[in-house]
């Protein structure tokens, strides 16, 4: 199905699958699985191997969460998607694969107590360094922007003054020095 044509409101019922060719069942089945089967030794060695696509393991990929990846994508007009079991894991992954040990990311203090937990103890622990800034100001961002800075971090509606950060100037300042802004859109729910 082409996904080009329709209407966000369509998106949301059709993108990331097609009917079931067997049954033309419309609805996403619910894969109830944690394992799958491999057509034999070599075809298991093809998928861990990254050399072919498929299903490995729940923990992975399972169809059902393919059909959520694809649809939010879609939704959101990205590349691909990554669900994940928590916005705390959600974050995690997204920082940890753009810094490593030694370098640190600017984000605004106005942050959801969990997200601040975790920028302040458990990277720390990483050896990667949040940078605070009081508020969401560019200009106080780009004070502390330095050779080590990997990436900016918003909340949508920041927590607990409600405030609404300048995206439009933050994500200026994100393309001039050439590091991503990573913006967490759940407010309150923790990530």
């Amino acid at each position: 199905m082409a996904l080009d044509n329709l209407h966000f409101e369509s998106l949301q019922l059709h993108a990331g699958q097609e009917p079931d060719p067997v049954t033309k069942s419309r609805a996403v089945p619910i894969y109830q699985t944690t394992s799958y089967v491999f057509d034999d030794s070599d075809h298991a060695a093809r998928l861990f191997g990254l050399k072919e696509f498929g299903n490995i393991y729940t923990r992975i990929m399972n169809p059902t969460t393919d059909v959520f990846e694809k649809r939010m994508a879609a939704l959101e007009g990205g590349v691909a998607a990554l669900a994940t079991a928590s916005g705390q894991a959600a974050q995690f992954i997204a920082i940890t694969n753009i810094l490593q040990t030694g370098d640190n990311l600017v984000s605004t203090s106005f942050l959801y107590g969990g997200t601040y937990n975790q920028f302040k103890v458990q990277l720390k622990r990483l050896g990667i360094h949040v940078k605070f800034v009081e508020g969401d100001q560019a200009s106080d961002f780009e004070k502390m922007i330095d050779e080590k800075t990997k990436a900016i971090y918003l909340e949508t509606i920041g927590n607990p003054r409600f405030n609404i950060p300048d995206f439009e100037s933050i994500s200026a300042l994100a393309r001039k020095h050439q590091i991503p802004l990573v913006v967490d859109n759940t407010f309150g729910a923790g990530g």
